[in-house]
């Protein structure tokens, strides 16, 4: 029952949002029909008016066009520097924990070095044995590599 009781709600409030999204995109439509019709009657006006008055109209436009565009650049210039500000922040965390994984994988190296010379006497017997061919799991290949170097 509580079930049912939330789904029709949830159906109420579905119907009830449809609804609304009609009325809007109605109320939009409107909207721009209206537009329309005044840039039509601002373009006949345009056309009546002299022509250095039409220079002048073209010219604010383009002026106003070009400040909005420059106000949404400045928005656009605005994120991207707060966008880096939150990486620049991150990154100096990412680096100190870096920092710190490789402290404290120095205080580990007792633990490795005696599996590095276990490694090092398997490797140095099987290379008795076979002259030069060498049996590894793949795993093991940088820790052989590092091996061989030093």
């Amino acid at each position: 029952p509580f079930l049912r009781l939330l789904e029709a709600q949830l159906q109420d409030q579905r119907r009830e949002h449809e609804e609304e999204v009609e009325a809007l995109k109605s109320q939009v439509d409107a909207i721009k029909e209206e537009m329309e019709k005044q840039q039509q009657a601002l373009l006949q006006t345009t056309l009546q008016l002299s022509p250095e008055v039409q220079v002048e109209f073209g010219i604010q436009q383009e002026i106003t066009r070009l400040t909005n565009e420059n106000l949404d650049l400045k928005e656009m210039l605005e994120n991207l520097e707060s966008n880096e500000k939150k990486l620049k922040k991150q990154l100096k965390i990412y680096m100190k924990k870096v920092k710190d994984f490789e402290a404290s994988q120095t205080t580990i190296p007792v633990e490795r070095s005696q599996h590095e010379r276990k490694m090092q006497a398997a490797v140095q017997r099987k290379e008795k044995d076979f002259q030069g061919m060498l049996e590894y799991y793949k795993e093991d290949e940088p820790l052989l590599i590092r091996n061989l170097i030093t």
